[in-house]
């Protein structure tokens, strides 16, 4: 039987760790949920799991730094756990234990990943899988090849980079992120990626993204989550509206 892993009782909430296929991806597709996370007292941990070297703009030392300063931007912390080149990502045993073992260092609650689309970059549903992976093997206390103590995450969510990215059906739940300076940090955090913008304004696509699902939802601007495994929820005190007016 996996191990379980207890939590402690913490003033400090859990971290939320968000990972990333390339220096960009986790600003772009899920970015004001961070930031709003960050600033309800969350930790937030960001990692990228290549240097996006094969990217047709910026270097990897200069998109490292963007990266850097995006995390800064939205109240983040960063590191790159490398996981393969980019456009080579595979969804391997190896890779698995690696971001198990991170996993099983940071500790953290909640974990967001690309979703498993087809239509995305390769690198982007090769790390959903992945994700999905190491956050089993994090629980198994017999698994050699893996460090640390044992972890049971909370929750995974899958995160979708582009529109094409999104899965298709109601399996979803909805952020609203409306507040000023969530929104102000999330557009100063992908505007920190200078040189991903030098040929499509990503910027005003992840905006206009944001406010056509906030209009939908009757708030101002609102991301998409895509729950690997529906949430348990204690009570209905909480849910007290759907994003459809029914």
């Amino acid at each position: 039987m996996p191990s379980t892993d207890r939590k402690k009782p913490s003033s400090e909430p859990a971290p939320l760790l968000a990972l990333g296929a390339h220096p960009d991806d986790v600003e772009f597709g899920c970015g004001a949920v961070l930031g709003q996370a960050a600033r309800a007292g969350r930790p937030v941990h960001i990692v990228v799991c290549t240097r996006g070297e094969a990217a047709s703009n910026g270097t990897p030392g200069g998109r490292a730094r963007e990266a850097r300063r995006a995390a800064a931007l939205i109240g983040a912390t960063f590191e790159f756990l490398i996981l393969g080149r980019d456009a080579s990502l595979e969804a391997r045993p190896p890779a698995a234990r690696a971001l198990a073992s991170l996993i099983r260092r940071l500790r953290p609650e909640i974990v967001l990943a690309p979703t498993l689309e087809g239509q995305q970059h390769p690198d982007h549903a090769a790390l959903g899988r992945i994700t999905r992976d190491a956050a089993r093997l994090a629980r198994y206390g017999g698994l050699t090849g893996v460090r640390g103590a044992p972890h049971a995450i909370g929750q995974l969510f899958h995160y979708a980079v582009t529109p094409d990215a999104e899965p298709a059906g109601g399996n979803r739940i909805v952020v609203d992120v409306s507040a000023p300076e969530v929104m102000s940090a999330w557009t100063a955090a992908m505007a920190a990626h200078g040189s991903q913008l030098r040929t499509r304004n990503y910027v005003e696509l992840q905006l206009a993204r944001a406010r056509v699902l906030g209009l939908r939802a009757g708030v101002e601007h609102a991301q998409a989550l895509f729950p690997a495994s529906a949430p348990l929820v204690t009570g209905l005190e909480g849910l007290t509206r759907a994003v459809r007016r029914f």
